[in-house]
């Protein structure tokens, strides 16, 4: 099983929505911001996860795109598959199945693919957006709002300067 760079920046996006699933929807500048993602192939990314159901948007001022369901009911698996294709190396259970079925020679390489899928199946399908931003500490409600907090990081981001190296190469204490 291998993820792509779409799937991971589908996970990206997702952990970030869900780790401000109660502040309302986000625009997509925002996401591709916070997640130093390309903002015109997250469009596409976020589309193809709306027509899945997994999230919606919202158009006008107050616009952009959030979670359709509690980040607990929304599995890896389901977000790899959709974007990804099939967990298994190649083709999908029953594909291997059938290999194993048919191919004498190769039906324990086959077997050791299956195991491999399903074990990585279990681990996906047995985790939730939830989990994984669960096990990140969480963000402090003193810290406002996700848009507070970017512009005070854009702001910072133009307030620091590069601080030139000593001609001699050695650092001062």
């Amino acid at each position: 099983m291998k993820v792509s760079q779409k799937g991971l920046y589908a996970l990206q996006a997702l952990m970030m929505l869900t780790r401000h699933h109660r502040e309302g929807a986000i625009r997509i500048r925002d996401i591709a911001y916070e997640e130093n993602l390309p903002e015109k192939f997250l469009e596409l990314i976020l589309l193809e996860l709306k027509n899945a159901r997994i999230v919606e948007s919202a158009r006008g001022a107050k616009g952009g795109y959030q979670l359709r369901r509690e980040p607990s009911e929304i599995r890896l698996s389901e977000i790899i598959r959709l974007i990804d294709g099939p967990l298994a190396p190649f083709g999908d259970a029953d594909q291997l199945r059938t290999l194993i079925d048919r191919d004498d020679d190769r039906r324990a390489l086959y077997k050791v693919f299956l195991d491999v899928r399903d074990a990585a199946a279990k681990i996906l399908d047995g985790t939730t957006l939830a989990d994984l931003v669960a096990t990140r500490p969480p963000t402090s409600t003193k810290s406002g709002s996700i848009k507070q907090r970017l512009t005070k990081r854009k702001k910072a981001e133009l307030s620091v300067m590069p601080m030139a190296e000593a001609s001699s190469g050695k650092t001062g204490a």
